[in-house]
């Protein structure tokens, strides 16, 4: 980095919120997925929109790359820079910019943190639905960059349900706003094509999003079963039956093991072969109408044993063992690879036997949770990446899985983002033409490519689109007519 940079970066946000000492740097090396390490050139960290809006301008005008980063519990390397660029950390900007109970609305900075939402806007009766994994720690500007799920989000929707308009930092600073707050905004659905978009196009400084009343009733019932196949039927039975429950979530053995061992220990049966988590949510007529088909289905099923939370504090407790899996899981090793691919329901028998072969064939330890009702599976590879040759297995099981979830009608992420974890597996599922598309949409935001580059698309595999005269005079010609409806 330039010493001019430095300094300039230091005048604007103060010197004590430009990191660019190693000693400093080692906080920003990694994301939620110790696989992927790399060292930015520096990190600067914003206190307002306005510095932020300076910070990008600074960039601009001396070409430099930049990444956006939000709490860094991303699953994909997608929150990593390079040394030739600057980490852009947005965790102080963290502030819940207003609150409209009568519209169900909230405007928040990018750094607000998902479960602090939901806690400002309860004596309300509201809750902001989308709840990763990780939302007492991550970001509402992350989980838009990755359209972001959560165990709740198969009856709700992903982040993108939940967010109605966007003001966004274009890389050269300039300001656009996406969407209506409203309702619909016409022409394309910009706010759409940002959400998801890891960080490629700009940085949301402020995002208004949806909030949804907290149902009056809820019943969270724990079923086990004494093998995965059985399991993975009744999910198939429940969604078969008409009923979309708030949440359907599936443990397999080696999981619930390691949860029960740790401080987050819930309750679940440990010889169990699997654990469902099933959660119905409405009005108390409608909820108790569910819940006595429902439980029928998981005994028909194969369910052992069938338990309903009778409390507020039984129904946390459930969840807790849930949504602490992954950190219970550095218990069994210090390394982990977690998968992220989507398949359809009907699907998932099937292809958990194919994962527990390929589990066996190449001697590795994989835990599968997951959100079974939409069919996002989660196998999660613990071993120590010290051990070159186990490395070796692990990418290439890895990479075996993802064929077979694609063979099977699915695709390689359904909540985690590509990032640079999956970049080599784009090409299972996107020719080279789309590829090229994708990257001449990210050129109308970002002609320089300077917003988390390295990301998403694998330009390699789209070399030869690209090589095409008429391909890149279409994509030139998109370039002012998306820009413009963009700043409008």
């Amino acid at each position: 980095m330039k010493e001019s940079l430095l300094t300039g970066l230091a005048a604007i946000v103060g010197p004590r919120w430009v990191r660019h000492r190693r000693a400093e740097l080692a906080t920003y090396t990694m994301d939620g997925l110790p696989t992927h390490e790399s060292w930015p050139g520096v990190v600067v960290i914003p206190g307002s929109r306005h510095e932020l809006i300076d910070v990008m301008k600074a960039l601009h005008a001396s070409k430099t790359p930049f990444v956006a980063r939000g709490a860094g519990t991303g699953l994909s390397g997608g929150a990593l820079a390079e040394g030739n660029a600057v980490l852009v950390a947005l965790t102080r900007l963290n502030h819940i910019l207003s609150v409209d109970p009568a519209s169900r609305r909230a405007v928040v900075e990018p750094g607000v943190v998902n479960a602090r939402l939901s806690e400002a806007v309860l004596p309300y009766g509201l809750q902001y639905v989308p709840d990763p994994s990780s939302q007492t720690a991550c970001t509402i500007g992350g989980n838009v960059a990755e359209n972001a799920g959560g165990p709740h989000c198969l009856k709700a929707g992903v982040t993108t349900n939940h967010v109605t308009d966007l003001e966004i930092i274009l890389p050269d600073g300039s300001l656009a706003r996406l969407g209506s707050t409203h309702g619909d905004a016409w022409g394309p659905d910009l706010v759409g094509l940002f959400v998801g978009s890891e960080g490629m196009f700009g940085i949301a400084c402020s995002i208004t999003v949806r909030l949804e009343p907290i149902p009056p009733a809820v019943r969270t019932m724990l079923a086990d079963f004494p093998g995965i196949r059985a399991a993975s039927e009744a999910v198939s039975a429940i969604i078969a039956s008409g009923i979309v429950p708030a949440a359907l979530e599936m443990m397999d053995q080696s999981c619930v093991q390691a949860v029960e061992a740790s401080i987050y220990a819930a309750g679940y049966p440990t010889d169990a072969a699997a654990v469902l988590l099933v959660e119905l949510d409405g009005q108390p007529e409608g909820v108790a109408a569910e819940h006595a088909v429902v439980e029928p289905l998981l005994r028909a099923h194969g369910a052992r044993h069938v338990l309903t939370a009778e409390s507020a504090a039984d129904r946390a407790r459930l969840w807790q063992g849930r949504k602490k899996a992954f950190g219970a899981m550095g218990r069994i090793a210090p390394d982990l690879v977690v998968q992220d691919a989507v398949v359809p329901r009907s699907a998932l028998p099937d292809v958990l036997d194919r994962i527990s072969e390929i589990r066996d064939r190449y001697a590795l330890h994989i835990s599968n949770v997951f959100h079974a009702g939409d069919g996002n599976l989660h196998p999660n590879i613990s071993f120590d990446r010290r051990n070159l040759e186990l490395a070796s297995r692990v990418r290439e099981a890895s990479r075996e899985i993802m064929t077979v979830c694609v063979a099977a009608g699915g695709s390689i992420t359904g909540e985690h983002g590509v990032g640079n974890d999956k970049l080599d597996y784009m090409p299972l599922i996107f020719d080279a033409e789309t590829l090229g598309a994708m990257q001449a949409t990210r050129r109308v935001f970002d002609p320089g490519e300077r917003a988390n580059p390295g990301k998403v698309v694998p330009i390699h595999a789209c070399r030869e689109w690209c090589a095409s005269p008429a391909a890149r005079g279409n994509g030139r010609q998109q370039h002012g007519s998306l820009a413009e409806v963009a700043h409008d």
